[in-house]
């Protein structure tokens, strides 16, 4: 028991000490300069029933610290970069095996000179083998959860828990009687039924979904939280451990929640602020440092325990990160990430004790280990996370990589967010806020109206990236020519990147697709993206690029690439390039070199009828088709790009957008001389 007699029990106030405790923790962790991580373990250990014994650790401290771990896990399978998993699959594989193997060896062989049981050394071992992500929160807020460090190490952990969850299994069945042919074929019958099922069952709903039924933030949210905890329930239907179940759901939603979404925001807020903080307190509450003092022969167990599991998981990083030529920060990045022992430990512990196979020394041995694991692997991740975001931050200066500034010119209220997601994309990390911008048409009785009009949608502009985090500056502009006002905005804020939005109409007999969008390309050289979006970018699964003749001697060329392939890799995409009458190993090695990583087939064409007549007919509903475009006069330009608007819209898929890279200073477009800006540029407006 506690120093104070009675936990308190009044509901509204346990919450009131846990929501202070995650108030005053993480401020007094930041004057230590130690991870605020840290502090709620430390502080579960001060308050729980074996310190002050001021709270207990009840059903709800239990449920609510249940759902941060599974919060945890589902987080880190729905930021993994899926291509770079896929391109760094083996590594994950092997330093998986590695990671379990190696505490898993000589974890078994310490115990059993120590003297305990067969079944007991193995599932010794096995706890060691496992690990937790409890410091993946640290490295995404550091910005490198694409980093290939990471992404081996989250790889690595669906390997470890896994074995480690059916060494538990088995050797739980076999102190049953239970190893029988039966056991053995429904547990792998299982597992397969259940991966397939999640992979399967969950991106269909998803896409079913978002496609028909999403109509606002809050029930998106609910329905990834059902999606997580139904998961992790049939995941223990199929005799595993719930945490493979939010990891799968994590990882098979991930196409469907890109990384800057409004959606995205909403569960990393949710989750780091309330239910990851409860998952922790309920770690430090397990520790009864009592114990160590009456029982000597604990701090024997504990210390074995902690000695092994440090080198085991320093070995498997070390020898990982040899074989792969990473860097000693990245070593030490893979080991702070794998070195925590929570969840599948305390279920191995706790299994363990009830068989008889541990004592109760042995579990407050490895009690001991959680918590000083859970201390070294936030520090070590807040460090040498932070010494790898600096090193990135540091390469040489890239025209490509410059900094976005995306203007959102916003007309349509019908289209605004999906126009806005996608300007987030762009956006990605860049300092700079995105700039919405409302033109009204000045010199008409009713441009007051109009204006107010203006107004109000930028608002609606402004609370949705609000929900992004995304800052936001407000343009309105008044001017008797919209095209005029657009242009004019693009000036004062050196504008660098913009999307504008098409309904798939002409206003006027022009040639591509009207008054105002015509007018702004003649007009300008930066790059600019019409757009017309019939579904939810994030139910896309394909990208089609067409290629011109001799695209890839236009200035813009790389930046048009780079583009398209960071929208492919924020919404989990493949793309399918087709290259009309032009050198295709020119394009395949150029789209090799330019990150990020997407998975790429090319396809060239003889004629461009061949893709009127063959591969249009083949495209799918939730195809976004790209087009690299060029504006009259300019390298690249042919008659068929100003038609292809015109055929998308009639007898193409739902969305598609046609992209004008910048062009080069003083370029003669249709007679007019444009002045040149910034060459990193994509334009972004809804005047549909």
């Amino acid at each position: 028991m506690g120093l104070i007699s009675q936990p308190v029990t009044n509901p509204v106030l346990i919450f009131a000490i846990a929501m202070f405790v995650f108030l005053v923790a993480p401020l007094i962790m930041a004057k230590l300069r130690i991870p605020g991580i840290i502090g709620f373990i430390f502080a579960g250990v001060i308050i729980g029933p074996n310190g002050l014994g001021l709270l207990d650790r009840d059903p709800t401290i239990i449920l609510l610290g249940t759902v941060g771990l599974l919060y945890i896990i589902f987080i880190a399978g729905l930021e993994i970069d899926l291509e770079g998993f896929k391109k760094y699959r083996k590594r994950s594989l092997t330093f998986g095996t590695m990671s379990f193997g190696i505490p898993f060896i000589i974890g078994t062989i310490g115990a059993y000179v120590l003297g305990y049981s067969v079944a007991g050394s193995i599932l010794l071992g096995s706890l060691l083998g496992s690990h937790t992500l409890l410091a993946y929160p640290i490295a995404s807020r550091l910005g490198i959860s694409k980093n290939k460090a990471v992404t081996t190490s989250v790889g690595g952990t669906i390997m470890t828990d896994t074995l480690a969850l059916l060494v538990l299994a088995i050797v739980a069945g076999s102190m049953q009687g239970e190893l029988t042919p039966d056991f053995w074929f429904l547990l792998f019958v299982s597992l397969i039924v259940y991966v397939a099922g999640v992979f399967i069952i969950v991106p269909i709903a998803a896409k079913f979904f978002f496609r028909t039924l999403s109509s606002e933030g809050t029930m998106e949210y609910i329905f990834v939280m059902t999606v997580l905890f139904v998961s992790a329930f049939f995941a223990t239907v199929a005799g595993l451990e719930p945490i493979i179940g939010a990891f799968l759901a994590g990882l098979a939603l991930n196409r469907f929640i890109f990384e800057q979404s409004p959606l995205m925001n909403r569960i990393k807020f949710i989750g780091n602020s309330l239910f990851i903080p409860f998952f922790l307190l309920s770690v430090g509450m397990l520790m009864d440092l009592r114990i160590l003092f009456n029982d000597p022969s604990a701090w024997v167990k504990a210390a074995l325990v902690v000695t092994l599991v440090i080198f085991g998981k320093f070995s498997a990083a070390w020898i990982a990160g040899k074989i792969y030529n990473y860097s000693l920060e990245e070593i030490k990045l893979i080991f702070g990430l794998t070195i925590p022992q929570a969840a599948a430990t305390l279920a191995a512990t706790l299994v363990g004790f009830d068989l008889g196979l541990f004592d109760q020394a042995t579990v407050n041995a490895i009690i001991v280990m959680i918590l000083v694991t859970c201390m070294i692997g936030p520090y070590t991740v807040e460090k040498f996370a932070r010494m790898i975001a600096m090193k990135e931050e540091q390469k040489p200066y890239e025209p490509s990589s410059a900094p976005e500034r995306v203007l959102v010119p916003v007309a349509n209220p019908k289209t605004m967010e999906s126009l806005m997601d996608l300007s987030f994309i762009i956006r990605g990390q860049s300092p700079q806020p995105l700039y919405a911008l409302s033109v009204a048409q000045g010199g008409r009785e009713d441009s007051a109206s109009r204006i107010v009009e203006a107004e109000k949608l930028l608002g609606h502009a402004v609370t949705y990236a609000a929900g992004a985090e995304i800052p936001i500056q407000m343009l309105t502009r008044v001017d008797t020519n919209i095209t005029s006002g657009i242009i004019r905005a693009m000036e004062e804020s050196r504008i660098t990147t913009a999307v504008i939005g098409w309904n798939g109409k002409l206003s006027t007999p022009q040639k591509i697709f009207g008054g105002i969008l015509d007018q702004l390309l003649e007009r300008t050289t930066q790059m600019i993206l019409v757009s017309k979006l019939g579904h939810p970018l994030n139910t896309t699964k394909r990208i089609v690029i067409i290629v011109p003749s001799g695209f890839d001697h236009k200035a813009g060329y790389y930046q048009s690439v780079k583009a398209v392939k960071l929208i492919a890799n924020q919404l989990g995409a493949s793309i399918a390039c087709y290259v009309v009458k032009d050198n295709l190993k020119s394009y395949a090695r150029s789209f090799n070199e330019i990150k990020p990583d997407v998975k790429v087939t090319m396809t060239s064409l003889k004629t461009w009828n061949e893709w009127h007549n063959t591969y249009m007919p083949l495209l799918r509903a939730d195809d976004v088709v790209f087009v690299f475009s060029a504006r009259r006069g300019t390298v690249a330009w042919h008659p068929q790009l100003e038609r292809l608007p015109r055929v998308l819209a009639h007898s193409g898929p739902e969305s598609f957008i046609m992209v004008y890279p910048p062009e080069t200073e003083e370029v003669d477009l249709r007679g007019t001389r444009g002045t040149a800006l910034p060459k990193t540029f994509l334009s972004k407006s809804s005047y549909e």
